[in-house]
């Protein structure tokens, strides 16, 4: 019989490497006759948490393979910008991966090339090999539909987002504000711009796009992807919503881990959850002002802090964070862990009832997976397109009340968390995402929507 691979090429930053690799698993678990291969190439960032990540994936799952690049020189004069660093390293990587591609279809059938959004310059080598390739956007179904309308949105508009004080209609989703778009892709004249603009013409020229969402979740946005709504023109590829892909319970026993044992001892949907990702720093000010505020809602919280800057490169207690006496006077009824915690397990906790979330797309998905409600606070990238989503189409998140520049007063986290946890509008948001949160479940069984997606996706590679 003949061997036949998936080639997978994330980027290496762990929300989308970690998202890359469930759809991996889900390869491998429904197909294993199929090789895995992910490839990885050298972070542009501290990636200590990736490369313990990696280890991970490959003790457990064997038959998931990474194959790492060589390292290369980065010419001095490459941009620092992070996003614009994204994209640039595989352009310096694309006779690397054209010379890996040659040598696996020496010993196997190469079935799909699956790339993130940050590797589009490898497009144009797999498709020069005549290679199956797709787009695996880590995101849902609304965003799909923004990033997909950016180049209609640059074809009719000659000044940059960031000029422009006015909202956005675009099909599936609603009305977008400029000031809610990525920093990325709001100046014409940016690095990254025009990365994101070839990206969504490349996606759209593609063998198909694979999104990590489902159908029950983003109906409208859906629909208006398959009706072709988002691309003016051209064709729209195929597109697979086979979510939510989730990354397991990160094998924690509860017997031994402090958020977990203290979360036994809470009554059931009483605690509320702060956490704001692997980026998520505030300065001291702003946690001081989240401390104050959850300690006025009476409510009971787990809440990870991380170091503020400048101060994030080395170790202070939290009593050197934190307002004086408030780990002490809030004792009985909240609990501080620093740095991490195990997410997937505690949202899962019959202890938790509600979520303050950056609004990361994983961290979207284990929400609505397990049920629980959340406090939208956006930080940086796509997540205050996100907000929008989830509070105005979804309504599965209530939206804290931000300053312009960011900052969230103690008021509104104390007025937002007791709405969340107690009031009339949490309820409403409460009783749509158990709704959700039994769609997520009906899409993942055998003959579930994204079950069925999946096999499609799939079903088109065996047929080869």
């Amino acid at each position: 019989m003949e061997s036949m691979t998936v080639v997978l090429y994330p980027s290496p930053g762990i929300g989308h490497l970690v998202s890359m690799v469930e759809l991996g698993k889900l390869i491998h678990t429904h197909h294993p006759l199929f090789s895995i291969l992910i490839l990885i190439t050298p972070a542009p960032f501290e990636n200590g948490s990736t490369d313990k990540y990696i280890k991970t994936v490959s003790a457990t799952i064997p038959s998931i393979m990474f194959h790492h690049l060589p390292t290369i020189a980065i010419p001095p004069d490459l941009s620092s910008d992070f996003v614009a660093l994204n994209f640039a390293i595989p352009q310096l990587y694309n006779p690397i991966f054209h010379n890996t591609l040659v040598a696996i279809s020496e010993k196997s059938t190469i079935k799909a090339v699956i790339l993130d959004f940050f590797t589009n310059a490898a497009f144009q080598v797999a498709k020069s090999l005549q290679l199956p390739t797709y787009y695996f956007y880590t995101g849902g179904a609304s965003g799909l539909c923004v990033f997909l309308y950016m180049p209609t949105i640059n074809n009719i508009t000659s000044d940059s987002i960031k000029d422009q004080n006015i909202y956005f209609d675009i099909p599936g989703v609603p009305p977008i504000h400029s000031s809610h778009f990525p920093a990325a892709v709001v100046d014409k004249k940016g690095k990254a711009y025009q990365n994101f603009i070839n990206t969504a013409r490349n996606m759209a020229k593609s063998s198909g796009i694979i999104a990590n969402t489902f159908v029950g979740f983003e109906e409208r946005a859906v629909a208006s992807l398959r009706d072709g709504k988002c691309i003016s023109d051209g064709p729209t590829p195929p597109i697979y919503f086979i979510g939510p892909l989730i990354a397991g319970g990160n094998h924690v026993d509860p017997s031994e881990n402090e958020c977990l044992k203290w979360l036994n001892s809470q009554p059931s949907k009483s605690v509320v959850f702060l956490c704001f990702g692997s980026l998520g720093v505030f300065k001291k000010e702003q946690l001081k002002e989240i401390a104050i505020g959850l300690e006025r809602s009476k409510q009971r919280f787990l809440w990870v802090v991380r170091d503020p800057p400048p101060d994030a490169s080395k170790e202070l207690d939290l009593d050197d964070i934190l307002p004086e006496g408030f780990l002490s006077r809030t004792a009985d009824k909240g609990l501080v862990i620093k740095n991490w915690a195990p997410q997937p397990v505690i949202l899962g906790h019959e202890s938790v009832g509600g979520f303050v979330s950056h609004c990361g797309w994983n961290s979207v998905l284990e929400a609505v997976a397990a049920g629980v409600p959340m406090v939208a606070w956006p930080l940086y990238a796509e997540q205050n397109m996100n907000r929008v989503y989830l509070v105005e189409e979804m309504k599965v998140a209530l939206a804290v009340d931000m300053s312009s520049d960011g900052f969230v007063t103690a008021t509104a986290v104390e007025e937002k968390v007791k709405e969340l946890m107690e009031g009339e509008e949490g309820r409403v948001v409460r009783e749509q995402i158990l709704e959700m949160s039994e769609r997520a479940k009906a899409a993942t069984e055998d003959d579930g929507s994204s079950r069925v997606e999946f096999f499609k996706l799939t079903n088109s590679w065996t047929a080869l």
